[in-house]
């Protein structure tokens, strides 16, 4: 006979219900890796190639803020997923939102891959090109929320942190994903690349997809979810539960503002400076791999031990590394030495923002009731992408180009990670939070406890 929903929530599991956990893992797992390949394969050849071949005729510097532009027109969807798949996420189901989501993102990056250039089409190539991002950016909206919840949901009281810790991984693992894929493209030569080598990390998208829906259609519904479904007398729509009271989202927007901010410029805006001041982009790609290798060990790493020590502190930690490590880091760049390029992105993205980053996944769910926490998590989480990450590349690239040296990146990299340390001392600590209690209050009653 199949368990309660309280039962699954229990320290003691049966074996299916270890398996499901299992699975739902390894289902954000991938959702995620999918979610930042994408990401990552847009920025990368973004920086490379797009200002040239969707935006030709303008100075270099101004395509390649113009083709960050669309990089940053993706992430201004998000917010919009994360209302949209949020509220059918809270009133349909879980899983079914987490298909469509997924599907939605790796077929848009597969489009990308077969979209015909400005030289082609004119100006509507530049205009597709935008309008598959927003597909994206809706899309990517929500699935992070959704996938991560799935798993806190499943994973029980006591090891929330290091279990949603997998979808987190997710950044990590489609980085290096990307960064293996494209730097096989990158070292055609320049002419093919741009011809028909850029194409092919969009197109090989399709392979992660199916790889995707395969586990996530083998997956079950939220035990949390399940039992508040059963409920339709208090249902309402869960945007408005979320802004009728708005502490909760602002704080999980603000709190994650300083983790996109270190990932967004020590990734794919890191490629576009490194090499314009006379790195090889092979020596770029290398760097960018060791620093997802090293995340890959900080993110499980920092998720424990917020199970342990509390989100708060952990997230603090990283905080105030990352404005330590800002200044430091942009002169190891600068420098010109491979060794301390490698170094560099090594401790302000695989150290700092990993140990920010890491925790986000069990505090920003915890903050919201179950009947509204898909809508909620998206909405912070996707905010707060929108901030840090959005327009952190076009800024930046902007201000390096009007002051000829990396201050401005070093600066971004400090503000973001003020902001999310003073936002830390507000947020109140989740960690030893219930939410099988959770489940059982009314929506706008959990959100007002914790914010009490």
């Amino acid at each position: 006979m199949p368990s309660s929903p309280v039962a699954s929530a229990s320290p003691s599991r049966t074996p299916e219900q270890t398996r499901q956990l299992r699975r739902v893992a390894l289902s954000g797992l991938l959702g995620t890796a999918v979610e930042f390949y994408d990401f990552l394969v847009y920025g990368t050849v973004a920086a490379l190639v797009f200002g040239e071949l969707f935006f030709p005729g303008a100075d270099p510097a101004v395509g390649t803020v113009a083709a960050f532009g669309t990089f940053a027109a993706g992430y201004a969807a998000r917010p919009l997923g994360g209302v949209l798949f949020g509220h059918f996420g809270d009133r349909l189901g879980r899983k079914s939102m987490l298909l469509l989501t997924m599907g939605l993102m790796g077929g848009a990056s597969f489009l990308i891959g077969l979209l015909p250039t400005y030289d082609t089409i004119g100006v509507w190539a530049p205009v597709l090109l935008i309008a598959l991002r927003v597909v994206q950016g809706i899309a990517i909206g929500g699935e992070w929320g959704g996938a991560t919840l799935m798993v806190v949901e499943h994973a029980g009281e006591r090891r929330r942190g290091l279990w949603s810790s997998f979808t987190q991984m997710g950044a990590p693992l489609g980085s290096l994903l990307s960064t293996a894929v494209v730097t096989l493209v990158v070292a055609l030569p320049r002419e093919e690349f741009a011809a028909w080598g850029w194409r092919v990390p969009f197109l090989l998208s399709v392979v992660l997809l199916g790889v995707g829906l395969f586990v996530r259609l083998r997956v079950v519904e939220s035990p949390l979810f399940a039992e508040v479904r059963k409920d339709r007398a208090e249902a309402r729509l869960p945007v408005l539960d979320v802004l009728r009271r708005p502490r909760p989202l602002l704080l999980a927007c603000c709190v994650g503002i300083g983790a996109f901010t270190a990932q967004s410029l020590l990734t794919s805006y890191m490629i576009a400076y490194a090499t314009g001041i006379g790195y090889a982009r092979p020596q770029v790609l290398t760097a960018l791999t060791v620093s997802a290798c090293v995340a890959l060990v900080v993110l499980p790493c920092a998720s424990a031990l917020s199970d342990r020590v509390g989100r708060r502190p952990v997230v603090l930690a990283g905080a105030v590394a990352s404005a330590a490590l800002a200044f430091p880091v942009l002169a190891l760049v600068d420098s010109g030495s491979p060794g301390l390029l490698i170094l560099a992105v090594a401790l302000g993205h695989g150290v700092a923002q990993s140990t920010m980053y890491g925790p986000l996944g069990a505090l920003l769910t915890e903050m919201f009731g179950t009947r509204v926490r898909y809508t909620g998590a998206s909405l912070g989480y996707q905010g707060a992408t929108l901030v840090g990450a959005g327009f952190s590349p076009m800024i930046a690239g902007s201000l390096v180009a009007a002051s000829g040296d990396s201050t401005p990146v070093a600066l971004l990299l400090c503000g973001g990670a003020a902001i999310t340390a003073l936002t830390v001392l507000f947020v109140r600590e989740t960690n030893k939070d219930s939410l099988t209690e959770a489940a059982e209050r009314p929506a706008a009653a959990h959100t007002e406890e914790v914010t009490a």
